[in-house]
């Protein structure tokens, strides 16, 4: 009874296929012939072209990204929001190891003249783990401990991103087009720009989380290409379910897991909530090894699942992730404990010396002393602040977070000198409004298509977008920001080309149907990046008349 009432929401029970290997590795989409012979190209060589445009189209979009990215990226010349810390923190750890206690009001001596400004030698309490500060610490030994060189890493990692985006959208809707499409849409987000050319943390965990992402969507394809080879196949070379194969192969070395623990565990040692990532991902992937058995014909899938798959699921992420956080505080472990090394660093060799952990190395006791501090530290932040927002309003973009503002006069600073009063210039970081006001009916679209239809990839896109939203409604009464959001903003990303997919219509639609969905899906693109063009003044730092900016405040709350 209830599967008929499901159905009329459009639950669609799994067809079985006549050769199961379709099922465990679909193929990808391939052009169609009159699309080849349009374009002039032989038979013989389309093939080649194939391979070539799944690479060629991903590195396209991510030149247009990188353009975007890295144009002007020293500007504004300032020490912008919270780069007052994360700059002179990376500064700091790159050239001793650990973070230092700065003096007031340095920012100023620090743009006008970077090389005057003594490294502190006290220590500085911080409250987040060291590895996005070595990251943005790199760019400041490449190119200086000015605007361009703190920035410099944000930007080619959030370039990056982009073409992993395009990439991974391939994999998961076996179309280069789609995933091209979900990497373009994450190049024209206005606050994946924006944090792109900032120097926060945020940004550097967005990648490693995308990373661990994408190295399990490609473990889970080559763990079911395993089995769908080790598949008995009949007469007609066609594979066929075993249960026995299915319930006790060994899927072997999977190097591509132990990758997304070691990305896990670079995310977990940029911010805590990289935590929080691992488990929804731990889950998400030995639920995929229960599926993959299932399809190939294991009849208890997830008693397989936990015999085969649990424990070296679990010993690739989070003992390779904790080992890997561990290892980012390197730099701190070496300093001298005598009080001249790391904040806390001492603590064990003053006051723990007689406890039952005596036994354990007091680098470590220290270490754990300091981050209890600072959880008591991060669940105690209730102190308002301007711009913060709460989580039920993140994705249809309540409290954006304004990072730069001034007022030139006129005749100054790019303000027309016809101006009658003050110009304003701002630096906001705020989503591409279109597509996260689309993103949100693209969420609708995924839920329903993963709860009704049992569509894994939109599973997947859910899974985590929800690692990166969902935590933080447990914080209601905390400090906390709208930039966080940058996290998920891929898999938003990714929602929105798996809803465009469906606008365009499935294989074998008429070509009616077709062309008024390619119709649709033009205008709904063509739009977010109008809409993206429209916003680029403010996204970086741009002067505008005060009634041009007034134009782009769409919502009282934006101000």
């Amino acid at each position: 009874m209830w599967l008929r009432r499901l159905r009329g929401f459009g639950y669609l029970p799994a067809a079985p296929a006549a050769d199961v290997r379709t099922r465990l590795v679909p193929p990808y989409a391939r052009p169609s012939a009159q699309l080849w012979a349009a374009l002039g190209i032989p038979e013989a060589s389309r093939r080649a072209w194939e391979r070539a445009m799944a690479w060629v189209g991903p590195l396209l979009v991510t030149l247009v990204a990188g353009v975007l990215r890295f144009t002007h990226l020293g500007s504004p010349k300032a020490v912008i929001f919270d780069e007052t810390y994360y700059a002179k923190d990376a500064w700091a750890t790159i050239r001793q190891g650990y973070e230092a206690s700065w003096p007031k009001d340095v920012d100023k001596s620090i743009l006008a003249n970077p090389d005057a400004v003594p490294l502190p030698s006290d220590p500085g309490y911080v409250v987040h783990p060291p590895v996005g500060k070595w990251v943005i610490g790199l760019g400041e030994w490449m190119f200086g401990f000015d605007p361009f060189g703190w920035r410099f890493m944000t930007a080619l990692l959030g370039t990056l991103s982009v073409l992993m985006l395009c990439r991974i959208g391939r994999r998961l809707f076996r179309s280069t087009f789609l995933g091209c499409l979900a990497g373009g849409l994450l190049a024209v987000d206005g606050l994946h720009l924006v944090m792109s050319r900032t120097a926060l943390l945020d940004l550097v965990l967005m990648f490693f989380v995308l990373a661990a992402f994408g190295a399990l969507v490609v473990d889970r394809d080559k763990a079911r290409a395993r089995l769908a080879a080790a598949l008995p196949v009949d007469e007609e070379g066609r594979a066929r379910p075993d249960a026995d194969v299915a319930e006790t192969l060994r899927l072997g070395w999977r190097p591509y897991r132990l990758l997304a623990g070691v990305c896990l565990g670079l995310a977990f040692g940029t911010k805590w909530n990289g935590l929080v990532v691992l488990a929804f991902f731990g889950v998400l992937t030995v639920l995929w090894d229960a599926a993959a058995r299932r399809t190939a014909g294991a009849g208890a899938p997830y008693a397989a699942m936990l015999r085969r798959d649990a424990l070296p699921a679990f010993l690739s992420t989070v003992p390779v992730a904790i080992a890997v956080y561990l290892t980012s505080w390197l730099g701190w472990i070496l300093s001298p404990d005598d009080g001249k090394g790391g904040y806390f660093r001492d603590w064990a060799a003053k006051n723990d010396q007689d406890s039952a952990f005596s036994f354990l190395p007091e680098w470590l006791r220290s270490l754990w002393h300091y981050e209890t501090e600072v959880y008591r530290f991060h669940v105690g932040l209730t102190s308002g602040h301007t711009y913060e927002s709460n989580p039920w309003s993140w994705l249809i973009l309540g409290r954006p977070v304004s990072y730069f503002y001034e007022s030139p006069s006129p005749g100054t600073d790019g303000c027309p000198a016809t101006e009658a009063g003050k110009c304003a210039r701002e630096v906001l970081a705020l989503g591409t409004p279109l597509l996260w006001w689309a993103g949100c009916f693209a969420l609708l679209y995924v839920l329903w298509r993963w709860f009704f239809r049992r569509d894994w990839r939109a599973g997947a896109i859910a899974c985590a977008l929800g690692a990166g939203l969902l935590p933080w409604f447990n914080y209601q009464e905390r400090t906390i920001f709208y930039f966080y959001a940058v996290v998920f903003v891929p898999y938003l990303c990714l929602a929105v080309a798996m809803m465009t997919g469906a606008l365009l219509g499935p294989s074998g639609s008429s070509e009616r149907r077709r062309a008024l969905g390619a119709i649709g899906a033009g205008v709904l693109v063509l739009l977010i990046v109008w809409n993206f063009i429209y916003f680029w003044p403010i996204y970086t730092g741009q002067t505008l008349p005060m009634d041009s900016w007034r134009g782009r405040m769409w919502l009282d709350t934006w101000i």
